[in-house]
């Protein structure tokens, strides 16, 4: 049996993550400290790919980075790179797919933190940038890093928009998801179901995990 979908897979849902990450908490904490009227039309944007079909992610991508675009024809004709049907083609579909996850979690948690710790940090002389990733950050590492599990998760089961920018090439961009669509197309069912059962196992793995974190999390209350 071909490991290379299950390669694939785990390699663009943890560099899509790390992407993810930083982006996420950026614009969680950019958006934070605008005005609400502006702040709500930057969740607009900003979610919109949470409820628009992938399908229609994956045609805005092709449209914005494939060969006859501007992007894509720059990125060939300079460094000879293309950007469409490659296996970290699925690394940007995956990325604005799983965005929206990482920053409403994150931002959530945010507004929950108690400011007043940052201001008499601020009082003591601690920078904006200290106060940030030394208070904010472990204070809200909970939802951070439940945003951070889901984005995972959905990235390595995603399908829609990175079957249509990196398509399906066995061994170079197959992933679980299309593995299992190609092998029911041509009637392996047998094989489409061995990386049903991975996705399914890798999931309750997943789910196990922030379940145990929740759990502790619990008991950390209650001391």
């Amino acid at each position: 049996m071909d490991i290379f979908p299950l390669i694939n897979s785990l390699r663009i849902a943890l560099i899509s993550s790390i992407f993810t990450f930083f982006l996420g908490i950026f614009f969680a904490n950019l958006v934070k400290k605008l005005p609400s009227r502006i702040k709500g039309i930057c969740d607009l944007f900003l979610t919109l790919p949470l409820v628009l079909p992938p399908t229609v992610i994956g045609f805005f991508i092709i449209k914005t980075l494939g060969p006859n675009s501007l992007i894509g024809s720059f990125f060939i004709r300079v460094f000879d790179i293309s950007l469409i049907m490659k296996w970290y083609s699925a690394i940007i579909a995956t990325v604005i797919v799983t965005f929206p996850l990482m920053y409403r979690t994150s931002r959530g948690a945010f507004e929950a933190f108690d400011m007043n710790l940052g201001f008499a940090a601020a009082t003591l002389g601690k920078s904006n940038t200290w106060i940030f990733w030394k208070l904010i950050i472990p204070n809200s590492k909970k939802g951070i890093l439940a945003g951070l599990i889901l984005s995972f998760a959905r990235a390595l089961g995603e399908y829609g928009a990175s079957s249509m920018v990196s398509g399906y090439i066995p061994g170079k961009t197959a992933t679980i998801s299309t593995s299992v669509y190609q092998y029911w197309r041509i009637g392996q069912d047998g094989l489409a179901l061995r990386w049903v059962m991975i996705n399914i196992l890798i999931s309750l793995l997943i789910l196990f995990t922030i379940n145990i974190l929740e759990a502790r999390d619990r008991r950390k209350v209650r001391a």
